[in-house]
């Protein structure tokens, strides 16, 4: 074998590697899998902080290496007082292994109807809320997105009215 095809190979392989490495980083490392739990917080109407319901099936990922990769899927095991509506639902997609979140699923039914979106947690890191789905058979699917302070926070813009201070840089 010549020295140029040892070196097409090469590359190749290490290409290929490269590859394979990126993929399973981007899809598989950064995640972890959350405990079990049996209340999440809804935000009902009026109310100054989140309230805690039970839910059972209780699934969940989340990744330190984004403020926007938390997914959960849950049933709410007692019918909730009327929620704070959240208008600028988009849900997220999961990683594939993740099948309980569809986002596509659960987008659709947000747009037919069929699902509320409400608030869980408003600004659960600055910038950011925590948004549910749910369905009138108490399926629920949370997941995390910017609100309009994190938006214009982050592309450099003004503050809308009403958003908290954003954080300080830290020190080096």
């Amino acid at each position: 074998m010549t020295a140029g095809r040892v070196l097409v190979l090469v590359l190749l392989a290490s290409g290929l590697i490269a590859g394979a490495a990126m993929w399973w980083l981007q899809v598989h490392a950064f995640y972890d899998r959350l405990p079990e739990r049996d209340t999440v917080m809804l935000t009902p109407v009026g109310a100054l902080a989140p309230v805690a319901f039970r839910v059972s099936g209780y699934q969940g990922i989340d990744s330190d290496s984004s403020p926007i990769r938390h997914r959960a899927c849950f049933r709410l095991e007692e019918t909730p007082p009327a929620l704070t509506p959240h208008a600028d639902a988009v849900p997220l997609n999961a990683p594939r292994w993740f099948s309980c979140f569809d986002a596509a699923a659960i987008g659709a039914a947000l747009r037919a109807g069929e699902a509320q979106a409400v608030l869980a947690e408003g600004h659960v890191r600055f910038g950011i809320d925590r948004v549910v789905a749910l369905f009138p058979d108490g399926r629920g699917y949370a997941w995390t997105q910017f609100n309009a302070c994190g938006r214009a926070h982050y592309d450099g813009d003004p503050l809308p009215q009403g958003c908290p201070p954003p954080p300080q840089p830290e020190a080096r």
